[in-house]
């Protein structure tokens, strides 16, 4: 059986599934409030910084994968209109089940569907803008999902992928300190559950930095690949066209 990474730990492919699932079914019911604590809020302006460069369109098809509490699914519904449609994905139920409570409590009812972005349940070429933010770094396979990703773009569709990076080298000390020693314990204090949050700060070291998930990107179908950094590259926005 193939291995992979679940942090820092070498584990078999079908067993980092599971470990993934059972983060998320443990950081669900507090993760709006620990994205907060965690960043400062910040995560508030790179998800705005996000749908800005969306630049939807009313009436366009946009598919949300790992979209998790919803945030994102509805900064994105207020874009496309009543002609347009988000759909709201994740893997994980006990998160997708917060984020549909969320738009509910919001007014919005969007198609809500858990899914695995390696096998997506729809068909070619069907939306305008596929996003994922904070979640391709849990992925398995990478290169799948971002070529199932592409698979159901349209033709000039966009990918757009916020994730954690690699920071600047000025940063790189403090960030780490921040990273191994404050947020376990935030997370302990906060959420009862150091070890997830010890598993973020693992998973983020180990996914792709700037220019190797560009590469990667490119590798898996789209013609042209920009990133922007935010915040010194603890976090960057990647973004697709699909040629």
């Amino acid at each position: 059986m193939s291995t992979t990474h679940f942090g820092f730990q070498s584990v078999n492919e079908e067993d980092k599934a599971h470990r993934v699932r059972g983060v998320f079914d443990s950081v669900a019911p507090k993760y709006d409030l620990m994205n907060d604590l965690m960043s400062a809020g910040l995560h508030r302006a790179w998800k705005a910084y996000t749908v800005m460069v969306a630049n939807l369109r009313e009436g366009d098809q946009v598919l949300d994968i790992a979209g998790g509490t919803g945030d994102l699914a509805l900064a994105f519904s207020k874009k496309v209109g009543l002609t347009g449609q988000v759909v709201h994905t994740d893997i994980n139920l006990a998160m997708l089940s917060t984020g549909r409570d969320r738009l509910i409590n919001a007014g919005v009812v969007l198609p809500t569907l858990v899914c695995d972005a390696e096998q997506l349940p729809f068909p070619d070429q069907h939306f305008d803008l596929v996003s994922v933010a904070f979640g391709l770094r849990n992925m398995t396979h990478k290169d799948v999902a971002l070529r199932e990703m592409c698979r159901v773009l349209k033709p000039r569709g966009r990918l757009l992928v916020l994730e954690f990076s690699k920071v600047a080298k000025p940063l790189e000390k403090a960030y780490d300190w921040y990273s191994f020693q404050v947020l376990p314990r935030l997370g302990s204090i906060f959420a009862g559950d150091a070890a997830s949050y010890q598993y973020l700060a693992e998973s983020i070291r180990m996914h792709p930095g700037q220019e190797e998930l560009k590469t990667l990107m490119k590798q898996t179908g789209f013609g042209h690949v920009d990133y922007h950094n935010m915040t010194g590259g603890v976090t960057a926005l990647h973004v697709g066209i699909k040629c």
